[in-house]
């Protein structure tokens, strides 16, 4: 509005030159400029007030519209994340929207965010394919489930990472129709952390700290065909051939999936019964 005011103050400068010098040829008027006219202070004061107010409105930049994507997934964009420093120190929160603008990522916007993954008594991982209505990556495989931490006291606290896995719980069951008591927090083991950045397309992108939850356990599964197109169980071998299938562009995987399994994955898989040893929580590894 300051902004608008002095330019506003500035067309009446112009105006009462011009009329002090009739006789001077004036330029051509932009196409939002109006003349300012005033008998009093108070009336130049109002005036003033109502144009910058106009001329605020016609230079407004042009706002993303989310008109052709999923209803659901919108409403979804109304959650507020935490904002996080690159030490993953807490200094605030902004809607889930803001986080994933690739206009705020490029000025540093970070947020926290994690990354499950489930393994049934065969030691098979569970993947989904993410549904074609997601805003960020549509019908691109990942891990077993993947999201955010909301801005609420019970996923804000920290000590063990106890929000964060509060906030998997409650994802697997949304996503995945996990039942809640198949997936408590004291059965996930918190590993490590990530920190990665990565465009979706021009205008969606993710930039988080990412946390890492590993789960041996077989759950009864019911997904949200909103949020998943499809899953499957793999074994190692399985995967290693997605990756490579991933390479050659037959399929796609989300940019934190891909990072994570050709950097700890596998080492971690290797020893799903002795994951103490690899416990990194002091570090954010970045990507």
């Amino acid at each position: 509005m300051v902004r608008a005011v002095w330019a506003v103050l500035r067309m009446v400068s112009c105006e009462g030159s011009a009329v002090l010098k009739s006789n001077v040829p004036r330029r051509a008027a932009a196409p939002w400029y109006r003349p300012v006219y005033c008998s009093s202070t108070a009336s130049c004061y109002r005036a003033i007030t109502s144009e910058a107010r106009h001329l605020q409105s016609t230079i407004r930049m042009p706002e993303i519209t989310t008109d052709h994507l999923d209803e659901k997934q919108v409403q979804l964009l109304a959650e507020m994340c935490i904002l996080i420093d690159e030490n993953d120190r807490k200094i605030g929160a902004d809607t889930k929207k803001n986080c994933h603008l690739n206009s705020n990522i490029d000025k540093g916007l970070l947020h926290r965010a994690f990354s499950v993954f489930i393994f049934n008594s065969e030691e098979k991982l569970l993947l989904q394919q993410r549904s074609d209505a997601k805003i960020t990556f549509p019908g691109c495989f990942t891990n077993t489930c993947c999201s955010h931490p909301l801005h609420t006291d019970s996923e804000l606290e920290e000590k063990d990472a106890i929000g964060v896995r509060r906030a998997a719980q409650r994802r697997l069951q949304a996503e995945l129709g996990i039942p809640m008591e198949q997936v408590t927090p004291d059965e996930m083991t918190y590993l490590t952390r990530i920190h990665y950045k990565a465009q979706s397309d021009g205008v969606w992108g993710e930039h988080e700290i990412d946390y890492i939850l590993f789960m041996q356990k077989n759950v009864e599964l019911s997904p949200d065909p909103n949020e998943i197109k499809s899953h499957c169980y793999v074994s190692k071998e399985e995967l290693k051939e997605m990756l490579e299938k991933a390479k050659r562009k037959e399929l796609e995987i989300t940019p934190w999936f891909s990072l994570i399994a050709e950097t700890f994955l596998f080492k971690w898989w290797d020893n799903l019964h002795n994951l103490k040893e690899f416990m990194d929580h002091n570090n954010v590894h970045r990507m």
